[in-house]
C-alpha cells in the first residue's frame, strides 16, 4: 500500500509542476520589436546541471536501471519543466515500469504520469517523432485498463501519433514495433468492436492491416536483430497468419541471442516453447503426408 501512495503523490506533484509551467508560459508577456531577434535569445544555452541529469539518466538505462534513470530525468523536469528529451523518456520508462505490475492501482498511478509526461512532451515540439511515440505507447498501455468504450477510443486516437512517429524516424524500430502491433490489434477486433466503432466512433480506425502489421514487424526486426522482443512479436504473427516455415526461422533467431534484463529472459522462453510446439506440429504434419504415400 505505500507503493500506492507513493505512486500517486508522483502523479499528482507532477500534474501541479506541469499545469505550473504551463501557466508560466502563457503568462510571459511577448516581446515586443524584432521576432527573429527575441526567438533566438529565447532559447538559452544548456543548463550543465540539467546535462549531467540527462547523461546520469541515459547511463542508468543503459545499466537497465530504469526506476533510477525515471528518478534522474525527474530530477531534471524539477529544475527545467520543458526539457523534451526528460519528458518522453520520462513517459516510456513510467509506462515500462508500470507494466510490470500486476496491481491495476500502480499500472494506473504510472500510466497517468506516462501520459502527463507525453503531452508535455508534445507540447514542447509538436513534431518530435518521441513524444508521438511516447504518446502512442502510453495509449496502447492505459487501454489494458480502460472499459470496452475506452480502449477502442484509445486505439483510435492512437493511429495518429504512432503513424506520425514512424514518419518522422524511419529508422527507429521501436517505433515500427509500435505500429505493427497497432495494425494487428485494430485489424483483429471482434464484431462487437467492429460495430460499437461504427455505430458510436464515427467508423473503424482506418487502413489498419494484418499484412501491414507483418511488414512493420519484420522492419523493427531487420532495424534490431538482436532485440528478442521484435522476433517474438513476428514470429506471434507469422504463427496466427499460418506462415509456419517463416515463423521458424525467427524463432531460431530469437533463442540464440542471450537475454540481458528478466523481461527478456521470460520472452526466450516463450520463443522456446513455441519453437518446440512448433516442431512437433511439423513433424506431425511430415508423418501424416509419409503415412499416406
Amino acid at each position: 500500500m505505500p507503493h500506492v501512495f507513493c505512486s500517486i503523490a508522483r502523479w499528482g506533484l507532477l500534474s501541479w509542476w506541469l499545469v505550473t509551467a504551463h501557466c508560466l508560459a502563457a503568462q510571459r508577456p511577448p516581446q515586443a520589436g524584432k521576432p527573429e531577434k527575441a526567438a533566438v535569445s529565447a532559447a538559452p544555452a544548456p543548463d550543465p546541471a540539467i546535462l549531467q541529469l540527462l547523461n546520469e539518466a541515459a547511463r542508468l538505462q543503459s545499466e537497465y536501471h530504469e526506476s533510477e534513470a525515471l528518478s534522474k530525468y525527474e530530477q531534471a523536469l524539477s529544475k527545467a519543466p520543458a526539457t523534451y528529451e526528460a519528458l518522453w523518456q520520462a513517459a516510456v520508462l513510467s509506462v515500462r515500469i508500470g507494466s510490470r505490475y500486476t496491481d491495476e492501482t500502480r499500472k494506473s498511478a504510472y500510466y497517468a504520469a506516462a501520459r502527463l509526461y507525453a503531452n508535455r512532451a508534445l507540447v514542447v515540439r509538436p513534431d518530435g517523432a518521441e513524444a508521438h511515440y511516447a504518446e502512442a505507447l502510453t495509449l496502447a498501455n492505459q487501454a489494458t485498463l480502460l472499459s470496452a468504450r475506452g480502449r477502442l477510443l484509445a486505439y483510435k486516437e492512437m493511429r495518429s501519433h504512432v503513424f506520425r512517429a514512424t514518419e518522422l524516424r524511419p529508422e527507429w524500430a521501436d517505433a515500427w514495433q509500435l505500429l505493427g502491433r497497432w495494425h494487428y490489434r485494430v485489424d483483429h477486433y471482434n464484431i462487437l468492436e467492429r460495430i460499437f466503432s461504427r455505430v458510436f466512433l464515427g467508423g473503424m480506425p482506418a487502413s489498419a492491416s494484418t499484412f501491414m502489421a507483418i511488414d512493420a514487424l519484420r522492419k523493427a526486426h531487420e532495424l534490431e536483430p538482436k532485440r528478442i522482443q521484435f522476433a517474438y512479436d513476428l514470429a506471434r504473427v507469422y504463427l496466427n497468419r499460418s506462415q509456419q516455415t517463416r515463423a521458424s526461422a525467427v524463432l531460431q533467431e530469437a533463442v540464440s541471442l542471450t537475454p540481458v534484463t528478466a523481461d527478456e529472459l521470460e520472452i526466450s522462453r516463450r520463443c522456446r516453447r513455441m519453437l518446440e510446439q512448433l516442431n512437433r506440429r511439423l513433424r506431425r504434419q511430415v508423418h501424416h503426408r509419409l503415412k499416406r504415400l
